[in-house]
């Protein structure tokens, strides 16, 4: 599936932005001015300084990471890996970032069903994430580091994976080639409409996210709906990945748990758009 090379200049120093090279003994990565980054025995390369970090341990926390990986791993949002994957493989990318990536979901169904070779590359701030996410790839190249700090070379990538992840305009730009292409997953209007109803007193359509960073020129757009009826502790689960979770007091996680086989809208847009060429 991959490629086998190891691409000599991918990234660069978060302290001081010259290029990193992997040392020889193979253990660690090291630029000119002698700043180092030690591989972990995972594979995976911490590229978030501690000066840059607003907390000990930023990003989800260790049950959250537990909790999305029993929702995802059951299967409920295969088919959105599925057309996200093909939407990849018909592009042919030889580099391509999965920005957010968490534990690695998404990189290892572009593996599964990308039938092209590609070089897969995984960023994502929290640690243990991107821990097991190395740990469960080896093939993919996964780093710890900021969506606002990409410590990866100008151009590198032609093309950047966004799943319902943050992201810093100048910096999507910035890693990509000229003619690159970003391919972005937000909800639709009716995602998640039934666990909306248990919170909200009148739940509403929320307008298409169809904002692309400045630069950028949409070329596809593909909409995916279907049901799914997750098990009790999976839907707290699924919540537990909202921004609308913090509205949702025991009460009312409670009610989402003792629902008979709850049935639940997902609704997902996907946007390919290009890079113009500046």
């Amino acid at each position: 599936m991959h490629k086998s090379y190891q691409p000599q200049s991918c990234y660069i120093c978060p302290l001081c932005a010259a290029s990193l090279q992997l040392n020889q003994s193979a253990k660690n990565y090291v630029c000119e001015n002698n700043h180092q980054f030690d591989l972990a025995k995972e594979g995976y390369l911490n590229l978030l300084p501690v000066q840059f970090k607003h907390s000990a341990e930023p990003g989800d926390n260790k049950q959250m990471m537990q909790a999305r990986r029993e929702f995802l791993e059951a299967g409920h949002y295969e088919p959105l890996a599925k057309a996200v994957s093909m939407m990849i493989d018909a592009n042919h990318p030889n580099h391509l970032l999965d920005l957010g990536c968490g534990e690695g979901y998404y990189s290892r169904k572009i593996e599964t069903y990308c039938s092209n070779p590609m070089m897969l590359h995984g960023v994502d701030i929290a640690k243990f994430a991107v821990a097991a996410a190395a740990k469960k790839q080896p093939n993919a190249r996964f780093i710890v580091a900021s969506a606002n700090r990409l410590p990866y070379a100008d151009r590198y990538f032609d093309f950047v994976l966004r799943v319902f992840a943050p992201s810093n305009d100048d910096e999507l730009k910035r890693i990509l080639k000229p003619s690159g292409l970003l391919l972005t997953a937000t909800p639709g209007p009716r995602h998640l409409w039934q666990l909306k109803q248990f919170i909200y007193a009148e739940v509403k359509e929320h307008a298409l996210e169809n904002e692309l960073p400045q630069g950028f020129e949409r070329i596809n757009t593909q909409r995916i709906s279907y049901k799914i009826t997750p098990a009790p502790e999976q839907r707290i689960a699924l919540l537990q990945m909202t921004p609308f979770a913090w509205r949702a007091d025991p009460s009312v996680q409670q009610a989402i748990k003792d629902a008979e086989e709850l049935e639940i809208e997902t609704d997902f847009v996907l946007t390919l758009a290009v890079k113009l060429k500046s």
